[in-house]
């Protein structure tokens, strides 16, 4: 069987690809050498912005398939119309914030986003392996993630920078709490849960609106790498997580997840005892427990990494008929920076590529966007590029408006006013640990302040983690060699 012939961009064909064209044998170059020039100045351009979080990650194929046939009591969406109706999915897993050469076992949480290719457009659940998050306003993320990253100076991760601002951020208790517990180190991706986070709403067909938080349950298992192995296995293999699932999948496994959801009445959310748009909170399951609606299943692996997996561009914006966006300000602020962060990273056109393309959608996309870098789906052809028009072009359908609802109260920059407190439900994990992971956790954190050089930045940290449980207040200071009197005097002040 004879080779393929190699060509250039424009298709010519190759006649040597191991020497460049030069004047004699011994140079130089000629500028006439478009073989060369084509092969180097693609290579220039090989790299494209890396993501600013989420940047190391790893993807496959899959559906998603439903199992209950309640689902269409809460949620119109025709993915969920039926059970055993099935839908195309691309998974991304990825650690946060760690660059695109980092280690998959850092002690970071883990993103979680789906792609559902549905028949009305690609919905986009886009969630991490924490039922919570850090802060709940977006005005602060710029700020959390720089202290995340580098430090300006030194170009080093900085344990100052890291608690200085966290320690100022009482909210980010819980999920701090999360992050240096077992959880903070999963053995895989497929040994992880995913969570919404976010509330989101769901509208049934006769309009009716429900709240709804997302949970995706492995039917792996959790299992979690201790901090001493985490560490090792950094140095053996950095990227473990990613090279798991491919050659899961590779040898005809499928990793799997429940797909369920925690439901709550639409006028119950402005009396639960917890602000249920807060996205540093959890619903108890008690008060709302999970009700299984579908599974998700990963079967095939991307065939080609760039292609499928670093272009992957995922939104929470992305939503389909019956699914909505609730007040929630964190997912109010993503709704926007997400898109525009893939607008800047992959194109105006990102969604024309084939990885994030709503090819489900019977008939192809129609709208009159036009033009813009990597316009390659024909451009709207011969149409018009402006509506309303008089020559057949697309129209909006007003039975796809979206739910209504009532808002209230002075436009201003403000905080959430609900009385519930940062420190009860991270004092209530760390009360249902057992003995064995109370002391990994205290360990944990112990081994990450130990590298903080300035004391009130030490002491303010300690006090969120007082103000949550005194047990663990009072190991903190053991650990660290702190004063337990000075975090108790810090603690009667306000950290904000």
């Amino acid at each position: 069987m004879s080779a393929p012939v190699l060509t250039t961009s424009n298709g010519a064909p190759i006649d040597n690809n191991l020497n460049s064209m030069t004047a004699g044998v011994n140079g130089p170059v000629l500028i006439q050498d478009f073989t060369l020039i084509d092969k180097l100045a693609h290579f220039d351009r090989e790299r494209i912005p890396e993501r600013v979080v989420h940047a190391k990650g790893a993807g496959a194929h899959g559906y998603f398939e439903v199992t209950s046939s309640d689902v269409p009591k809460w949620c119109k969406a025709k993915f969920l119309n039926k059970v055993g109706k099935r839908t195309p999915i691309f998974t991304r897993f990825s650690t946060v914030g760690g660059e695109k050469g980092s280690s998959d076992s850092e002690r970071d949480p883990r993103g979680f986003a789906v792609k559902f290719y549905t028949e009305e457009g690609n919905f986009d659940m886009v969630g991490n392996n924490t039922p919570v998050f850090f802060i709940r306003d977006p005005s602060k993320f710029p700020d959390f993630i720089h202290t995340q990253k580098r430090n300006p100076q030194t170009n080093c991760k900085d344990p100052n920078m890291f608690w200085d601002f966290l320690g100022q951020t009482p909210e980010s208790t819980h999920q701090v709490s999360i992050l240096f517990s077992d959880r903070g180190t999963p053995k895989s991706y497929r040994h992880m849960h995913g969570f919404s986070s976010h509330t989101l709403k769901f509208v049934n067909a006769q309009g009716k609106p429900y709240w709804v938080k997302l949970h995706f349950t492995s039917e792996t298992g959790i299992q979690n790498y201790t901090a001493e192995e985490a560490a090792k296995m950094s140095m053996n293999d950095p990227d473990s997580a990613t090279r798991d699932l491919f050659e899961t999948i590779a040898k005809g496994g499928e990793p799997a997840w429940k797909v369920s959801i925690q439901l709550m009445e639409f006028e119950d959310a402005f009396k639960y005892r917890f602000n249920p748009f807060d996205v540093t909170k959890i619903w108890s399951h008690k008060d709302y427990p999970l009700i299984q609606i579908g599974r998700m299943v990963l079967n095939r692996n991307p065939e080609n990494y760039f292609a499928e997996v670093e272009q992957a561009a995922f939104s929470p914006s992305h939503m389909v008929p019956g699914i909505e966006p609730s007040p929630d300000k964190m997912l109010q602020g993503r709704l926007f920076s997400y898109p525009d962060t893939h607008r800047h990273r992959l194109g105006v056109n990102y969604q024309q590529i084939p990885v994030n393309c709503p090819f489900a959608v019977k008939g192809g996309v129609k709208n009159y966007q036009r033009d813009g870098f990597m316009a390659v789906n024909g451009n709207g052809g011969k149409g018009p590029n402006y509506q309303p028009n008089s020559f057949h072009g697309p129209e909006p359908q007003p039975e796809f408006a979206q739910h209504k609802f009532d808002v209230s109260g002075f436009a201003a920059r403000q905080p959430y006013n609900h009385p519930n407190d940062d420190f009860v439900q991270p004092g209530d994990l760390y009360r249902l640990m057992p003995e064995d992971a109370k002391t990994r956790f205290v360990s944990n954190l112990v081994g990450h302040m130990s590298g903080v050089t300035i004391k009130e930045i030490q002491v303010r940290a300690v006090s969120n983690f007082y103000k949550a449980d005194k047990d663990l207040g009072a190991r903190l200071c053991k650990g660290l060699g702190i004063d337990v009197n000075d975090v108790i005097k810090f603690a009667a002040r306000s950290n904000l």
